[in-house]
């Protein structure tokens, strides 16, 4: 008689060594159901719930209610988060939701006390992630797909499961006898994400059947790779100065210039620029050899400019035009 095969799910959730008190993020679908169910069983007593409700479409009250029914019957307490996750125009619907939705968790996590989040993405998320950073031309940040673990805050997040396919997940959550609901939203081929699930993978699949392993080996490559670059970039930032000195940042290479520029941005400021704008920017910092040289450009959601011997940005309609972001 063959051994019974261990659940993926539940050996995940046992290799974990959160802070707590734990909460899982739960949609009401299979796999953030599955792994919630794996925290409760290993940690009983010690593991809550949260769920988002976007209001972003007419299923979102079903959503509630599963994700209540399913708490009632494991015995864990849950908390719903309602944001409003509209999008701007010109916005990304799913990068607006994303923003909500961590805007939402750290609030949750402040008020509640909350060290540890648990997500439930899996390894196909994880392919979808980094398919999509490769037809955005995205460079070795984007092509590291989603972390494992990191911290936001004083918050540690998990994806335990990024190892685990679909079908493992969902197989767990059937074997246990779980009940989720589908989200509608997940079939809409108007977004990409959708129809590099409905029409990539199988693909993959056929193709190579191992290619949830291999890209997740490459993706963890790509963010070992930019951990060093990351590191290197903090200590060109330092030594060019916050906001960043012209003559700091014409020493370096244009290759090092770029992730400065992208660190002081992003650290300081909470935008990133889009490449050909980053493109534009180094040409004029090369440029500004004179004191009358000028710099102005739009620079992710706001402006870059010289003031005297520094880079300043500013958003205009946040900051005044006087802020230099130092």
């Amino acid at each position: 008689m063959s051994p019974v095969s261990p659940d993926p799910v539940t050996s995940a959730v046992a290799a974990l060594s959160p802070v707590f008190p734990l909460a899982v993020a739960l949609s009401g679908g299979a796999d953030s159901t599955a792994l919630l169910a794996a925290c409760a069983r290993r940690w009983p007593g010690q593991v809550r719930a949260v769920h988002v409700h976007h209001g972003l479409q007419a299923a979102a009250e079903t959503f509630v209610s599963c994700c209540e029914a399913s708490c009632r019957e494991m015995g864990v307490p849950l908390t719903v988060l309602r944001v409003d996750a509209r999008h701007a125009p010109g916005d990304s619907p799913e990068d607006a939701a994303r923003r909500a939705r961590y805007q939402a968790f750290d609030a949750y996590a402040r008020s509640e006390g909350i060290a540890t989040i648990a997500l439930a993405q899996h390894a196909d998320d994880q392919v979808e992630t980094v398919l999509l950073a490769l037809s955005r031309g995205a460079g070795l940040a984007g092509l590291a797909g989603m972390p494992t673990q990191w911290r936001r805050g004083d918050v540690q997040f998990l994806r335990p499961l990024l190892s685990i396919s679909a079908l493992a997940v969902r197989a767990s959550a059937r074997e246990r006898g779980l009940q989720w609901v589908e989200d509608p939203s997940n079939t809409d081929e108007r977004y990409t994400r959708n129809r590099i699930r409905a029409r990539l993978l199988p693909v993959l699949e056929a193709a190579f059947p191992q290619f949830r392993s291999t890209f997740a080996r490459s993706a963890r490559h790509a963010a070992e790779a930019q951990s060093v670059l990351d590191e290197v970039a903090a200590s060109d930032l330092d030594s060019a100065g916050t906001p960043p000195r012209l003559a700091g940042l014409q020493a370096l290479s244009a290759g090092r210039q770029a992730m400065v520029v992208r660190l002081w941005l992003r650290r300081l400021h909470g935008t990133t620029p889009e490449a050909a704008q980053l493109a534009e920017l180094l040409r004029q910092v090369a440029a500004c050899t004179t004191r009358g040289h000028q710099i102005h450009i739009r620079v992710g959601t706001g402006f870059v400019r010289r003031e005297g011997a520094v880079l300043g940005w500013y958003n205009p309609a946040v900051l005044p035009a006087t802020d230099s972001g130092g």
